[in-house]
């Protein structure tokens, strides 16, 4: 389910919570979907009873990317992680970091990949200060979306 609202997502993150569920909650760009991001979303899932993906919107990725990102939209990037059957939830953040929306809905499990130590994780200290936990999970691929727009360059595009 797309939810761009934060507090319907908060009013649904509270009723999973008053049923005693987990909610894991994760964050990023998942701009060309691949392989890497399937594995780590099912994994998150894995993780608790309820996954909360929330997307870079675009103008935040553009803000962290660079311009010429994201390649695929956020109506469409929403559409394709709301289709995985590892994600319950998507929603859309602003800013450069999940901060203000991980302070806001205060995950009970918050998850990022292993190549991020866990007092670098944004939102780390709000989620273990109020009883949850924040895992580190390792990429099972090399993929990211950065080597697959470089190999879409280096076999579609001339060379002067």
């Amino acid at each position: 389910m797309i939810v761009n609202d934060w507090e319907k997502v908060k009013e649904i993150r509270e009723r999973f919570r008053s049923e005693g569920k987990k909610v894991v909650f994760t964050n990023g760009c998942f701009d060309i979907l691949h392989q890497g991001h399937v594995d780590y979303l099912n994994k998150a899932k894995a993780l608790g009873d309820v996954l909360i993906v929330a997307l870079n919107s675009d103008d935040s990725v553009k803000k962290i990317k660079g311009e010429k990102r994201p390649i695929i939209k956020g109506d469409e990037r929403a559409f394709i992680v709301d289709n995985l059957k590892s994600v319950d939830i998507v929603t859309f953040f602003e800013q450069e970091t999940p901060a203000e929306i991980i302070d806001y809905l205060i995950p009970d499990i918050l998850v990022k990949g292993a190549d991020w130590k866990t007092e670098e994780i944004v939102g780390a200290k709000t989620v273990i200060q109020n009883g949850g936990s924040v895992e580190r999970i390792e990429f099972v691929t090399s993929q990211s979306t950065t080597k697959i727009i470089n190999e879409v360059v280096k076999k579609y595009c001339k060379q002067e």
